[in-house]
């Protein structure tokens, strides 16, 4: 039997789908074999790994464009755990460890939204996962919703529960030392989605900016530092009111840069021009 092309399973998953999933809409019959991959915490990098990729093969066989933001995080997943490897990192276990609790909330988040269990994830990942199923974005779009959710959002709160101390300036420099993982990556990841996805990234990066410095600035700049800065105000907050502080302010600096990531698409006719690049086809005016 012919597999399913991403492209046409796209369209089909886009058939049977509201234009504007609701929260109601979006509960979808979740197959036991997506959920089997997710069910379970991660037990070591290798699990998550495994898992992740495996994951990413069977959203992408479906066409489910959730996929876009796997392929990119399955390769930083991948790097990382080689430099676990060599000589990369003073702590390599603490790395191993905060690698570990990092992925863990992208599969509970991930695992909530498949059982319709919507008050369980995340906003940042509602918004990702929600216009991603959708299909009226750009691919590049649906990365960037992914890498901020889970960079903007989720790392404070992994590098809390991992724990920062003790030795804290030495865990802070392997911290940044992933910053250099991740921007070595930069080229090869914007190949990897323009040859899986959208063969016309390089004629977006020309509309909406380089994807690569898109990136960095959610991954490797504010994003990686802000999340340090959180995990810090957990950590040596003594009061309450100091984590809802925290949570409402991830919240609201990715729910804001989620929209801002969107906001290239909001005009139809623009968004219309730009996914003609994106697929390829730059000679429509």
């Amino acid at each position: 039997m012919r597999r399913t092309t991403f492209e046409e399973g796209r369209k089909l998953a886009a058939a049977v789908r509201t234009p504007n999933p609701s929260l109601a809409g979006v509960v979808r019959d979740a197959s036991k074999d997506v959920l089997a991959l997710v069910d379970a915490p991660f037990r070591d990098v290798a699990d998550a790994h495994d898992r992740l990729s495996a994951l990413e093969s069977l959203l992408y066989e479906r066409g489910d464009r959730r996929a876009a933001f796997l392929t990119i995080y399955v390769r930083v997943t991948a790097e990382v755990d080689r430099g676990l490897g060599g000589d990369e990192f003073t702590d390599p276990e603490w790395v191993a460890d905060y690698l570990v609790t990092f992925a863990d909330h992208y599969r509970r988040a991930f695992r909530a939204f498949e059982r319709g269990d919507h008050d369980d994830v995340p906003d940042p990942w509602q918004l990702s996962f929600e216009t991603a199923l959708a299909g009226e974005s750009l691919v590049v779009q649906d990365v960037l919703l992914g890498v901020n959710a889970h960079v903007n959002y989720d790392l404070a709160l992994a590098l809390h529960e991992v724990g920062i101390d003790p030795d804290r300036p030495a865990k802070y420099d392997d911290h940044r030392r992933i910053n250099r993982v991740l921007r070595r990556l930069v080229d090869e990841e914007q190949d990897l989605i323009a040859e899986r996805y959208a063969d016309g990234v390089a004629d977006i990066d020309e509309s909406l900016g380089r994807l690569d410095e898109a990136l960095s600035f959610f991954t490797l700049r504010e994003g990686r530092r802000n999340a340090w800065r959180g995990a810090v105000a957990l950590t040596d907050g003594r009061f309450r009111p100091v984590e809802r502080v925290v949570y409402w302010y991830l919240r609201s600096l990715t729910m804001g840069a989620g929209h801002f990531i969107l906001a290239p698409s909001s005009n139809p006719a623009v968004r219309r021009r730009l996914a003609q690049l994106e697929a390829g086809d730059g000679s429509s005016t």
